[in-house]
C-alpha cells in the first residue's frame, strides 16, 4: 500500500510541474488580453475623424491607423490562440496523469476492497485521496481551459462592437480563474504530501 502511495506522489509531482507551466501561461495570456483590450478600447476613437484634428489633411490617415491597429489586434489574437494550445497541452497532460492514476488503481482493485481504499496509514493520504485528487485537478483545469477558449472567441466578436464593461468583465474572469480555487488545489497537494510537511 505504501509503495502505491509513493507512485501516486510521483504522479502529483508531475502534476505540480504542469501547474507551474499553467501559471506561466496565465501571465502571458493576461498580457496578451490587456494588449488586445487596449486596441479594442481605442477602435471607436480611431474611427471618429474629429479626433484627428489637423492630421485630417493627410490623405487616408484614419484608414491607415485603423488598418495598423487591426493588424496588431489580429497578431495578438493569434498569440492568444497559440497560448490556448499550450493550455490545452497542460490539460491533456493532467488527463493522462488522471488516466494513469486510475490504471494504477485498477491494477490493485482485485487485491483491495473499498474500505482499504479509504484506509490511512499515519499522515499519508488514502488511495482514494490520490485518485480523487488527480481527477479533480484535471476537471478544474479542463473547465478553466474551456472558459478561456470561450473568452477568446467572444473577444474576437467584441472587436467588431466594442463595449468597455464587457472587456472589464472578461478581464476579471481571466484574472480570477473561477474554475481554479487556489485553496482547493493547495489542499489536494497538502493531503498528498502530508508527511513531507510534517
Amino acid at each position: 500500500m505504501e509503495s502505491m502511495i509513493k507512485k501516486y506522489q510521483q504522479q502529483f509531482k508531475k502534476a505540480k510541474g504542469e501547474m507551474s507551466k499553467w501559471d506561466d501561461l496565465q501571465s502571458l495570456f493576461l498580457s496578451h488580453f490587456r494588449n488586445a483590450s487596449s486596441i479594442i478600447a481605442r477602435l471607436q476613437i480611431i474611427q471618429n475623424s474629429k479626433n484627428y484634428a489637423s492630421l485630417n489633411s493627410v490623405g487616408g490617415i484614419g484608414v491607415a491607423v485603423m488598418q495598423k491597429q487591426m493588424d496588431s489586434l489580429q497578431t495578438i489574437l493569434l498569440s492568444m490562440k497559440n497560448t490556448l494550445e499550450d493550455f490545452r497541452a497542460v490539460v491533456l497532460s493532467l488527463e493522462k496523469l488522471q488516466y494513469d492514476g486510475k490504471q494504477l488503481a485498477k491494477g490493485i482493485s482485485n487485491q483491495i476492497n473499498k474500505k482499504q481504499l479509504q484506509h490511512r496509514i499515519g499522515v499519508k493520504p488514502t488511495l482514494a485521496n490520490c485518485i480523487d485528487g488527480l481527477v479533480l485537478l484535471h476537471e478544474m483545469h479542463l473547465a478553466e481551459y474551456l472558459l478561456k477558449s470561450s473568452l477568446v472567441s467572444a473577444l474576437s466578436a467584441l472587436a467588431l462592437k466594442p463595449n468597455s464593461s464587457d472587456l472589464g468583465a472578461f478581464h476579471q474572469l481571466l484574472v480570477d480563474q473561477p474554475n481554479l480555487q487556489n485553496e482547493e488545489v493547495q489542499y489536494i497537494f497538502d493531503i498528498i504530501f502530508a508527511e513531507e510537511i510534517c
